[in-house]
């Protein structure tokens, strides 16, 4: 399994469905950032983000275009945040519906 900077991943919890945007990838750690809460990071590895059941939801980067950031760094997106992917049918500034696989669509 091959991961890349930019892709989104998602865990079913208890409560709710939470997506994590892959930051940076290095031989020994990926380090994820929680989509709905910026200020989250975690660094995991390869075998225990499958182990954990992270499943991939969009290989499209998530850029919030809608965040107000306090702090006065600015990173450039590498993608204009508006650009639509056809193939997965949702612009860069629109947050990834989730794709869940069966086993929870029967608890819902």
């Amino acid at each position: 399994m091959q991961i890349q900077t930019g892709e989104i991943y998602g865990k079913q919890t208890a409560q709710r469905f939470v997506m994590y945007h892959v930051l940076k990838v290095t031989k020994n750690a990926i380090t994820l950032q929680n989509i709905d809460n910026p200020l989250s990071l975690f660094e995991t590895t390869l075998d225990k983000l499958s182990s954990s059941g992270y499943i991939r939801i969009s290989q499209t980067p998530f850029i919030d275009v809608q965040a107000s950031k306090k702090k006065k760094t600015f990173k450039k997106p590498t993608r204009c945040p508006y650009t639509l992917d056809f193939l997965e049918a949702r612009a860069d500034s629109e947050r990834p519906a989730p794709i869940l696989p069966d086993l929870f669509m029967s608890n819902v």
